[in-house]
């Protein structure tokens, strides 16, 4: 059977003065060679790795709290703490602590490291102990000069703790606090000020059990209110804990010790947050005892009422129950919410049975049933416990709403319900649609999806988001940027309804859509072709909203930088670098971020060589683009594209790669085949940049020039009666194509 007396979790404090958990083991002491001494060594639970090993240093001050806890310094800016799961493994191994360092068991810190002069060693070599001024009201104002003479000195702030321990000293301090009042002595009041706040700055744990009992955490308070920078207007920051701040039970709590934990914790941490004065660097180190305080106040919390089910399952029952009225609902989401706040102080394995339990007692469906409500103060707590759900386990939010859709409809799925929230954001800043979109990234992120032999969820899940969501995510963009809605039949959002979102929204989610295209694969690239969402979104770049015109310009300039064959198809085929050009142009020789944004993706062709993007450009926006001078990027396209023609001459001269006419691929076949039904007339797209140069079409034929420049017919449509020589996929030369049809639709 497992030695639950020695079981300990190992904490450090980081540099936020937050305890980090280490892991949970079993702590031993004995002597290490290679420390050459005695140590204390702790190995994990889980699979016997050393979680820590450390000398006991006969200089370190190690201090025992709440007799359950060991806390030492190893360095100038880490601590570390042992957390025993029983009193007397704890109480086993301060003895051999104590024994190394030749202390008595019986004190709660044996030294502390301090650099004084060698007068002040003498001054404390020669007087072991230091004595009060009795507890009058008379000697208040010398007791707060001894109190504030101490606290520079680590000794001396030891001694004046240790006197205030033994003799009792904080009940006859309050006890001279409600005469105080009672009088309005304000003299005495501020003295006590003094005293209280520097008793505070000793950062002893067994002053702290005395002033945050019960019987004296109210006395102490109203100490602090009488600050002497305030004067005659104290602060009342006992009415507020007494008839403004009530705790209420949304659920009855039967243990006393629990409730009575929540109210000292709740008090304690409004001391640190509002009452204590802000802590200057020096006394932030003097304040570490109060954090651990709370810190392990909360651990024990959570502990308890994740062990009582009873209390779970009620709140759970309630929850969900129909006839539970709006405002008990309001109470009992924002008690869970504060209970997954806690539960961020567990370590990682306890926070992992934590919302183990939560998950089996239905928190999702719950968090569902209270998102689909109108209260808009119930749905932002489920919003913040649905962000604690996915940024711990967001595979446990993906499996529950994929089984979910095997039930429900789209419209009333977890997930949907999310993007539906986002959507409709009503806050003009849109502050909830950023965090929700915050939370949709990290559920559609492949990086932390798990990957096992049996089960892949990044395929599983995707399939289900393209399936099942990304159309509702989708419709605002869509609706938002085509007349005719329905032209190729989208589904459009149920839940999106006129006026038009605002232009932070569409941001937000091509935002999004940008992310997709750069960790999604063939999921998002079929929706993108399919739906036509490139040429939609890059309507965006003539809006008069700059960062708009930019997402859509982020958003393409993503799908470039993948140098796929299939988006640079696409793009081809559909012209749409058109409305690129036409925004570079109408921003004019303005040098902002619209027009650096576009020459970069102009210039990331021409470096990387995109040959059929680089082809496309020139033969069919060179005009327009010609006259820029004040870059190289566009005479640098131009160069590339010739290079590239006489690149390909030299290989038709040379006739160095042949093939028979019969050898067309299929792929090959079906690409120089593409038919783009546009506006009632077919346009055939051809691969080869290559231009027939046996025969030129009169300048008469050409048809009405466009608004935007483009090149003479050749580029576009073969001349008459020449058929354009092309060259072959895999460079084997040219090869005249018989005329034929159009393929049959």
């Amino acid at each position: 059977m497992t030695d639950t007396r020695r079981r300990v979790k190992v904490y450090t404090l980081n540099e936020d003065r937050q305890w980090d958990d280490r892991g949970t083991g079993h702590v031993s002491s004995g002597y290490v060679e290679r420390l050459k001494g005695m140590s204390l060594l702790v190995r994990a639970e889980s699979d016997g790795s050393i979680l820590l090993e450390s000398k006991i240093n006969p200089n370190t001050a190690y201090q025992k709290q709440q007799d359950t806890l060991i806390v030492w310094s190893e360095a100038e800016n880490y601590d570390l703490a042992l957390s025993f799961q029983e009193k007397a493994g704890c109480d086993e191994i301060w003895e051999k602590i104590c024994q190394v360092q030749g202390k008595d068991p019986s004190v709660d810190i044996t030294q502390e490291l301090v650099d004084e002069s060698e007068e002040e060693r003498f001054d404390d070599m020669s007087s072991p102990g230091l004595e009060l001024p009795p507890c009058e009201l008379g000697r208040l104002e010398e007791l707060a000069e001894l109190v504030a003479s101490s606290l520079p000195s680590p000794l001396r702030r030891e001694k004046l703790a240790l006197a205030v321990e033994n003799e009792g000293y904080i009940r006859k301090l309050l006890e001279l606090f409600r005469q105080c009042e009672d009088l309005e002595n304000a003299d005495g009041l501020h003295h006590l000020y003094e005293i209280v706040k520097g008793i505070f700055l000793l950062n002893r744990t067994a002053l702290f059990e005395v002033m945050f009992s019960e019987e004296c955490i109210m006395d102490v308070i109203g100490c602090l209110e009488h600050d002497p920078v305030l004067g005659a207007a104290p602060r009342r920051h006992r009415d507020f804990l007494t008839k403004t701040a009530r705790f209420k039970e949304v659920i009855p709590i039967g243990d006393p010790e629990l409730r009575a934990k929540i109210h000292q914790t709740y008090r304690v941490q409004y001391i640190q947050d509002m009452v204590l004065p802000t802590p200057s660097v020096f006394e932030e180190n003097m304040l570490s005892t109060l954090h651990s305080f709370i810190f392990f106040n909360k651990v024990e919390i959570v502990g308890m009422l994740q062990d009582d089910e009873k209390f779970l399952t009620d709140l759970f029952a309630q929850l969900t129950d129909e006839a539970t009225d709006d405002d008990k609902r309001y109470e009992l989401v924002n008690f869970l919410k504060e209970f997954c706040a806690f539960s961020q102080t567990l370590q990682p394995q306890n926070r992992e049975a934590f919302f183990k339990t939560l998950s089996n007692m239905g928190i999702l469906p719950a968090l569902e049933v209270v998102l689909g409500m109108d209260d808009v103060q119930v749905r932002g707590a489920a919003t913040d416990i649905f962000s604690y759900l996915v940024e711990y386990n967001p595979s446990m939010v993906r499996e529950f709403v994929m089984q979910e859709s095997q039930q429900n409809d789209d419209d009333i799925l977890l997930i949907n319900l999310i993007i539906e929230h986002m959507i409709c954001d009503t806050d003009p800043e849109l502050g909830g649609a950023v965090q929700l979109m915050g939370l949709l990234r990290t559920l559609v992120d492949p990086e932390n999806m798990l990957a096992t032999a049996n089960k892949t969820e990044k395929t599983e899940f995707l399939s289900f988001f393209y399936k099942h969501c990304m159309h509702i995510l989708s419709a605002p963009l869509l609706a938002n940027t085509t007349d005719d809605k329905l032209s190729k039949g989208e589904s459009i959002n149920p839940f999106y309804e006129p006026p038009p979102p605002p232009s932070q929204l569409l941001a937000l989610i091509l935002e999004l859509l940008t992310f997709c295209v750069e960790h999604h694969t063939y999921h998002i690239k079929n929706y993108i072709i399919n739906k036509d969402v490139l040429r939609r979104v890059l309507v965006l770049t003539a809006s008069q909203h700059a960062f708009l015109a930019l997402c859509a310009l982020r958003f393409m300039r993503r799908i470039i930088g993948l140098k796929d064959e299939f988006y640079n198809r696409y793009i081809i085929r559909n012209f749409l670098f058109e409305p690129v050009v036409k925004a570079f142009l109408n921003n004019g020789a303005r040098y902002n971020l619209m027009n650096s944004a576009i020459i970069e993706m102009f210039e990331y062709v021409r470096v990387e060589d995109v040959k059929s993007l680089t082809a496309h450009i020139v033969e069919n926006y060179w005009k327009a683009l010609e006259d820029v001078n004040y870059v190289q990027t566009f005479k640098g396209l131009k160069l590339r594209y010739e290079q590239q023609r006489e690149s390909m001459r030299s290989i038709l001269r040379n006739h160095r790669f042949r093939r028979d006419a019969r050898t067309l691929d299929d792929d090959e076949e079906m690409w120089f085949n593409a038919d783009e039904d546009d506006g009632g007339t077919t346009r055939k797209f051809w691969a080869s940049p290559v231009v027939c140069r046996a025969a030129k079409a009169p300048a008469s034929s050409c048809p009405s020039p466009a608004p935007l420049p483009r090149p003479a017919c050749p580029a576009r449509l073969p001349p008459p009666r020449c058929t354009p020589a092309r060259q072959d996929r895999q460079g084997q030369g040219p090869r005249a194509r018989p005329r034929q049809q159009s393929p049959q639709r």
